[in-house]
């Protein structure tokens, strides 16, 4: 089993729908149906998507996509995002451009990206 697949076994132990798709750069679209959302969001749950780059753990994932109709409750967009073709997949999603501070491939796994998508989507703004 690759560092991938194993990593991603451990995702799918907290969020047990979640697919992986083979992408033909080598990257893996990583995809979590039915990921709640906080009050203050137009939508009470969504599908998160983000890739796990070509030499991955040692490329860390950055910036991830969620359904084209989340917005804010207000209405509004969410700051830094836009809509945006996911690479490869060529499907309009709302792009939020949210990076991992600090990442080391020795400790670091998915799961903790994913807690990343989820600090950013507990604070609708």
């Amino acid at each position: 089993m690759t560092p991938l697949q194993e990593q991603f076994e451990i995702l799918k132990n907290e969020y047990q729908e979640a697919v992986s798709q083979q992408l033909p750069s080598g990257a893996c679209l990583i995809v979590i149906p039915n990921f709640k959302l906080s009050n203050g969001w137009s939508h009470q749950s969504t599908t998160v998507k983000f890739l796990a780059p070509v030499g991955y753990p040692f490329a860390k994932p950055d910036c991830f996509w969620i359904e084209p109709t989340v917005r804010l409750k207000s209405g509004g967009m969410p700051q830094n995002c836009n809509i945006s073709a996911i690479p490869e997949v060529n499907v309009n999603h709302l792009w939020f451009s949210w990076h991992v501070a600090q990442w080391n491939p020795n400790r670091d796994n998915l799961l903790t990206f994913v807690r990343v998508i989820e600090s950013r989507l507990k604070d609708p703004r």
